[in-house]
C-alpha cells in the first residue's frame, strides 16, 4: 500500500513574518500580528496596494496563487489566521 505524503504548510508565525517583511510593517513598529486581527480596514489598516504586495509575496514564497476574482478573497485576506489556512489548504490539495 502506498502512503501519500502530506505537505505541511507554513505556521501562523511564518506567514506573519512574511506579512511583516513583505509590507515593511516593522518600519511602522509592527513586528507581530495577532492571528484573528483584521488585516484591512479598522484592524491593521492595510489598503489595496498592501493586498497586491501581500498576494505577490505569498505567491513568491509558497507558490500559492490568490486570484482577484476568487469569491472568497475578502475572507482569505481577512486575517492572518484565514490567510495561513488558505495557504495550507492550497499546499495540501
Amino acid at each position: 500500500m502506498l502512503k501519500t505524503a502530506t505537505v505541511v504548510g507554513p505556521s501562523l508565525q511564518e506567514v506573519g513574518h512574511l506579512l511583516v517583511r513583505a509590507l515593511r510593517l516593522e518600519d511602522a513598529g509592527i513586528t507581530e500580528i495577532q492571528p484573528s486581527e483584521a488585516l484591512f480596514g479598522s484592524g491593521l489598516g492595510l489598503d489595496s496596494i498592501d493586498a497586491l504586495e501581500l498576494v505577490l509575496a505569498v505567491s513568491k514564497e509558497y507558490g500559492v496563487t490568490i486570484s482577484s476574482d476568487n469569491p472568497n478573497l475578502q475572507t482569505i485576506l481577512g486575517s492572518l489566521e484565514n490567510l495561513t489556512a488558505y495557504i495550507q489548504d492550497q499546499l495540501n490539495v
